[in-house]
């Protein structure tokens, strides 16, 4: 018994943010219908393929049901309308103004439900002088503030790099999870019982994750600068060349730990050292300390390093890739990596639902993977909207 179980919500989503909040809300058991164009989610486009089918979408489209239509017809609009209707809340990510356009706005579902849940996941929001701009996940990144905080410092002539992933998707798709969960808890606590619209955006999902920059920025006109992978709060913490090329993440940056880090690496004298006896202090000494690091780690391979590291126990990690994730005994054992039956597919890897609850393992919660598009059209109008073959 999953914790969102009867929980019934339509996806009117594309790409990444929309279907990667009902992903989340579909690992934990909430019947999810996502309404794909005709031609299928575009999403399914994207990545590698195996026998025409995308290897992204096992993961993008699991615990789904996928039904195909074509929004802008009247059949397609009625079946939305349909699904709505018995739903607990719909959830959409396109711009802003498109679906009023088309008929299937809020004012329209909420008449033939009103206690329908909206979220509504754009790239600037459903307001505000930049609601109708295009919006991806790399402007998220750019105008809420992370991509200035990813550059290298002393590299100005490089772009700062995107962190790899579609970050700003994917917050909008958490925090949207997030609001749903909440409205539809609320919703059932109120006398009139009546679905909200939640306005959810790329831009203030990253900006939410800048810590106190605000605040600081506020007070004292301070602006936070890229400090590469060092940590300006805390040291020593940074990342650290090895001997074979590889890079290791230390984070010694309690005094405990920090003597422990110093002994290892053999420099008693700057554990000893009064001016390293603080963190406020190693800070103001990270580059030193930094360069007494290094120049133990390169002497080893990362592993190597990383095993001694732990002896003393000292926080520290290889800067793992999707190789070292998926043979790691600690995400086998615990069911990170996931060894998933898909039909479309054969045996593929997928990350586990990043929940733990008592009674399910995360091999019970990945219950299918994604489905062709338009797999469950019968099943989905016929037998759940009762409509005549």
């Amino acid at each position: 018994m999953l914790p969102l179980q009867g929980l019934k919500i339509v996806e009117l989503g594309h790409y990444i943010a929309a279907p990667f909040c009902t992903r989340l809300l579909a690992d934990l058991g909430a019947e999810v219908i996502k309404v794909e164009p005709p031609e299928g989610d575009p999403f399914r486009g994207w990545g590698s393929k195996k026998d025409g089918h995308s290897v992204w979408f096992s993961v993008h489209g699991r615990n789904k049901l996928s039904v195909t239509l074509d929004l802008k017809s009247a059949e397609g609009q009625r079946r939305v309308k349909a699904l709505c209707a018995r739903a607990d809340a719909m959830v959409e990510n396109f711009r802003p103004g498109y679906l009023e356009r088309i008929g299937l706005g809020p004012a329209v579902l909420q008449a033939e439900n009103p206690r329908l849940t909206i979220a509504r996941i754009s790239g600037y929001g459903q307001d505000g002088p930049y609601r109708d701009k295009p919006a991806f996940g790399a402007i998220g990144e750019a105008m809420g503030g992370l991509r200035h905080l990813t550059a290298n410092p002393g590299q100005s002539e490089y772009p700062p790099p995107r962190c790899g992933v579609s970050i700003s998707d994917d917050l909008a798709g958490m925090y949207a999870a997030l609001a749903l969960v909440s409205a539809c808890w609320g919703r059932d606590r109120t006398p009139d019982g009546k679905g909200r619209i939640l306005d959810l955006d790329l831009v203030s999902s990253v900006f939410s994750l800048m810590e106190g920059m605000l605040p600081e920025y506020g007070l004292t006109g301070a602006i936070r600068q890229p400090a590469g992978a060092a940590i300006p709060t805390a040291a020593p913490t940074n990342t650290y060349p090895c001997a074979d090329g590889k890079w290791l993440c230390v984070a010694g940056n309690s005094d405990l730990i920090f003597r422990r880090l110093m002994t290892l690496i053999g420099r008693e004298e700057l554990s000893a050292d009064p001016r390293m006896a603080t963190n406020g202090g190693r800070c103001e000494h990270a580059a030193e300390l930094d360069a007494a690091i290094a120049a133990w780690t390169k002497t080893l391979p990362a592993r190597e390093a990383e095993a001694l590291l732990e002896q003393a126990e000292v926080p520290c990690s290889r800067l793992y890739d999707m190789a070292d994730c998926a043979n790691d005994p600690h995400f086998r054992a615990r069911g990170t990596v996931l060894p998933v039956q898909d039909p479309l597919l054969g045996e593929v890897l997928h990350p586990a639902p990043p929940f733990r609850l008592d009674g399910v393992t995360p091999a019970e919660m990945v219950r299918w993977t994604g489905r062709a598009a338009g797999a469950d059209n019968d099943h989905v109008f016929h037998e759940l909207l009762g409509e005549a073959r």
